[in-house]
Order: C-alpha cells, then sequence, then structure tokens
C-alpha cells in the first residue's frame, strides 16, 4: 500500500489572485486539478491512475498569504466523508489571528472529523515555539496542549515558501526542539524536512524526539540521497509525500516512480510508503 502524505486538496477558488498565478506558473493541467478538487470521486480516480491507495489531504488557514480561510475544514472534512479508507482530512486553525486556537482545534474536530492539524509558519508569519519566555503567542500553549489531549497529529511547513508574502525567517525548524520537549505526547510531523536549507536541523530533531517525523515531499525524490544520506536510519520517523499540485511537482506517479528507483534497500521503501504512515494516521 502507498501513503501519500502530503496532497494538497484544498478550495482553489479561494486562493489569492497572487498565490493562483504562482501555483499555475508552467503547469499544463490546470484542468484536471479543478476537477478532482471539485470532486472526492474524480479524485479517488486520480489516485487510482497514480498508483495511490491513501492520501492525507492538507489543509491550512493563511487569509493573507494564500487566501484560505477557515472555511477549508468544512471544505476537507466534507471532501473525505464516506472515503475515510483513503482519505485522512488534515485542517487548520490560525495561532496568530485566532484568538482561541485551541477551542477551534476541538470544533473541527468534533464537526469536520478533522483528524490532523497543518501550521504553516512562513505563510502564518508566527514561530513555533512563541509560547516561550513571555513570547507573542501564549495561545500556542493550549493549542498543543489539546492536540496532544486529542491525539491530533501537527504537521508544521519547515523549509522556505517561494509563495508571495512568505516568511521564511520562520521556516527554521529549530523552535520544534522546544515543542517536542514541552509536548512529549504530541506527534509532531516536519512537511518538507526542512528543504532547501534546514535539512540536518530536521534529521537531528527526528533522532532526538521520539515524537517527531517528517515527510519527503516537495523534494524531487532524486535529490533525497543528497538531502538526506542517512535517510535509512530514520526510515520509521519519515513519510513519503509528494506536494501535488505544488510548484515544481508534476504528478504524484511521477515522484512515486523517482522515490522507487532510489538505491534504497526493499524493506526502508516500505517503511517510508507505508509503515510510518500506519503509525502516525492509523490503518486503513
Amino acid at each position: 500500500m502507498v501513503t501519500d502524505a502530503h496532497i494538497h486538496v484544498q478550495p482553489w477558488r479561494q486562493l489569492s489572485p497572487r498565490a493562483l498565478e504562482r501555483m499555475a506558473a508552467g503547469r499544463r493541467d490546470l484542468d484536471l486539478i479543478r476537477r478532482v478538487l471539485d470532486d472526492p470521486a474524480e479524485f479517488l480516480r486520480f489516485l487510482d491512475q497514480q498508483g495511490i491507495d491513501r492520501a492525507v489531504l492538507v489543509n491550512y488557514v493563511s487569509p493573507d498569504v494564500i487566501g484560505f480561510t477557515d472555511e477549508v475544514n468544512d471544505f476537507v472534512g466534507a471532501f473525505c466523508r464516506g472515503h475515510e479508507d483513503r482519505l485522512v482530512p488534515m485542517g487548520g486553525v490560525h495561532p496568530r489571528l485566532d484568538p482561541d486556537p485551541a477551542g477551534s482545534l476541538q470544533h473541527i474536530v468534533e464537526k469536520h472529523g478533522i483528524r490532523a492539524l497543518k501550521l504553516h509558519p512562513p505563510h502564518q508569519h508566527f514561530q513555533v515555539n512563541a509560547y516561550r519566555d513571555g513570547g507573542r503567542l501564549p495561545g500556542l500553549v493550549a493549542l498543543y496542549a489539546r492536540a496532544q489531549e486529542l491525539k491530533v497529529p501537527v504537521m508544521i511547513h519547515t523549509g522556505t515558501s517561494i509563495f508571495p508574502g512568505a516568511r521564511n525567517v520562520y521556516g527554521d525548524p529549530i523552535g520544534v526542539d522546544d515543542v517536542a520537549v514541552d509536548f512529549p505526547d504530541l506527534t509532531i510531523i516536519l512537511a518538507h524536512g526542512g528543504r532547501p536549507l534546514w535539512m540536518e536541523s530536521c534529521f537531528f530533531l527526528l533522532r532526538r524526539h521520539p515524537n517527531v517525523y517528517m515527510d519527503v515531499s516537495g523534494i524531487p525524490p532524486r535529490l533525497l540521497p543528497r538531502y538526506f544520506p542517512r535517510l535509512s536510519e530514520v526510515a520509521d520517523k519519515a513519510l513519503f509525500g509528494t506536494d501535488w499540485p505544488g510548484p515544481g511537482v508534476e504528478s504524484p506517479r511521477r515522484n512515486l516512480e523517482e522515490f522507487r528507483a532510489l538505491p534504497l534497500a526493499p524493506e526502508i521503501k516500505r517503511t517510508l510508503l507505508e509503515g510510518t504512515a500506519e503509525r502516525v494516521f492509523g490503518r486503513r
């Protein structure tokens, strides 16, 4: 079985003009993208064609940078309803703009069936450890504590972003060290493995903290041996993901084929494609 742990099925009509222009640059499959993002049945057929058995549908709130409001949670919850064996709804709250992010998390879990949470520091303009030492976002404590209590995995964007308005200073993953220490039972996923600047920091965090994982989405699979030469050592903490239809990602199948061609042991590939995802998101 193959799980794509990072695929963007979002309400594309909410994209700001600048974000849509950036996402569409160089793509020839916009009609396909719109069609599958509008129809769960079409999307499931698309997954079958791409060789993907299960997908984590990543959504987050970023009205000022990307255009997405908290309506993404209603969207992804409804999109996945009835297909929970194949689709995992990942929703979002905005720690900087929401006066009660923990309450909002509780709400989207109970009302929309959200099973994982996405935070995007470069697009939401905050440090993940901004609750420490009198930091400006004390509400993060309650948010992380609530996610830990509800057993909701938290995916955190790490690495840079090329979208207009992104603040890449917030993409440095080292602040996750504080979060992992303070919330040891919170499952944390470092999206994109810190690429292209902070891969070593991500590798360190995976080895140090039992509750920290990463996905390798948004990285051309052929570059994984260069970015993570010791990937086999942390295979049980790593998830395969594509980031489709993000910039530079032609198709899930293309990434899957490139990944399967890597000089990694078969059991290592199986772990990234299936084993780690089962541990983080449960079995199908």
